[in-house]
């Protein structure tokens, strides 16, 4: 395999995983946050099952935790060797791929963050329940933080989304991609819509 195969197919990957497995977790984990809407109680009892899954330590590091690292440090490398023609070509698409790189590295700092003040406290005795995301993000720049990190993530997947179907070959008239970025555009703001409500249930 030459190295323009080698790296097509690299990025092919980085592509899929931005999808699946981490864009069906993303919505997945938004889903389990928005019960916190609903009750305190509710939120404890969908985080208590998340985490009494079997095998689930097995499952966060091959499902959610490798992927996070591969597509996170190799989006990086994407971020910083990239061309970018925004300042010679201002078309839309130009501008989503210059956003989709700066969204890519908040959301890997965001999740990094995200992932020490929540999963990695487990190992120190602390419990994941209602009151640890509150007392969290009842510190306003905790909150703001947390509200540009979900929105700079579900950004970065919907973008993804856009890429990823063109990227595999499933869109690729200049109507389909149209269509498509009005699809991703409606899955960004539900999805973020989903994920602040969620975040300002804790306050």
């Amino acid at each position: 395999m030459s190295k323009q195969d080698s790296s097509f197919a690299i990025r092919r990957l980085h592509s899929l995983l931005g999808v699946i497995p981490l864009g069906v977790f993303l919505i997945q984990h938004l889903l389990v946050n928005h019960t916190a809407t609903r009750s305190e109680e509710a939120f404890n009892a969908a985080s208590e099952f998340m985490g009494n899954l079997p095998f689930v330590l097995f499952l966060e590091i091959f499902i959610i935790y490798i992927p996070i690292l591969f597509h996170g440090i190799y989006g990086i490398y994407i971020a910083f060797t990239a061309k970018y023609n925004v300042g010679h070509y201002s078309t839309y698409r130009n501008w989503m791929f210059l956003l989709q790189r700066i969204s890519g590295v908040i959301a890997f700092i965001f999740i990094a963050i995200h992932v020490y003040q929540t999963r990695v406290q487990v190992f120190f005795g602390e419990e994941v329940n209602f009151d640890m995301v509150h007392q969290i993000v009842t510190n306003p720049a905790w909150l703001v933080f947390y509200i540009i990190g979900i929105i700079a993530t579900v950004y970065h997947f919907a973008n993804g989304l856009w890429s990823f179907m063109v990227t595999w070959g499933f869109t690729q008239s200049d109507k389909s991609q149209r269509v498509m970025s009005y699809v991703t555009g409606v899955v960004f703001v539900v999805v973020s819509f989903i994920g602040i409500q969620a975040i300002l249930a804790f306050i």
